[in-house]
């Protein structure tokens, strides 16, 4: 079953044109906890989208920074119409893990901090920008993700505001969401 609340925002995905190759990316940004995996996941039942969540690529808690040059080289396979591969990162054993398949679609939703980096937006047909206050933000982090994440918050929360300001990724979403009051 499919949410009509997200119709408004797929017939906006529908009108940009596919800047990969053939495959229209839509990229979902914004600090932890501010909703993207649950937004995504809704947008792309909606959608009919296929996702690529970046948690699947963070090299570790430390590893923001190395993200996007992983993603871009995903979407440079995909633009010329291969498959796009990176290592999975092992969370468990904190290291590099098998390796992960992007094949071009028509349709390619990316979940995750640094989902909107300068490098990737060539590729990118629309980015949105997920927010929520810091402190509901924390709270859903932490209700979801426990004490895996409680140790490293202040790591990674350090590391997404160097990389926002950085990247100024706020600025350039073409579409801006609030997910919590």
């Amino acid at each position: 079953m499919t949410s009509h609340r997200y119709d408004g925002l797929v017939a906006l995905i529908r009108e940009r044109q596919p800047a990969c190759g053939s495959t229209t990316v839509v990229a979902v940004d914004g600090p932890s906890g501010s909703g993207k995996t649950s937004f995504v996941a809704e947008l792309a039942d909606t959608a009919g989208a296929d996702v690529l969540h970046l948690e699947d690529l963070y090299p570790g808690w430390h590893g923001l920074v190395a993200t996007p040059p992983l993603v871009h080289g995903i979407l440079e396979a995909i633009a010329v119409g291969n498959v796009g591969t990176a290592a999975r990162w092992d969370w468990v054993d904190d290291q590099p893990g098998p390796l992960l398949h992007v094949a071009p679609a028509p349709l390619l939703i990316l979940d995750g901090v640094g989902s909107g980096a300068a490098m990737l937006r060539p590729f990118v047909s629309l980015l949105i920008w997920l927010d929520a206050p810091s402190d509901v933000r924390k709270q859903r982090a932490l209700a979801r993700d426990g004490d895996v994440f409680a140790p490293y918050w202040d790591i990674w929360a350090a590391q997404e505001a160097a990389h926002f300001t950085a990247e100024e990724t706020r600025r350039h979403a073409d579409v801006v969401v609030h997910t919590g009051a």
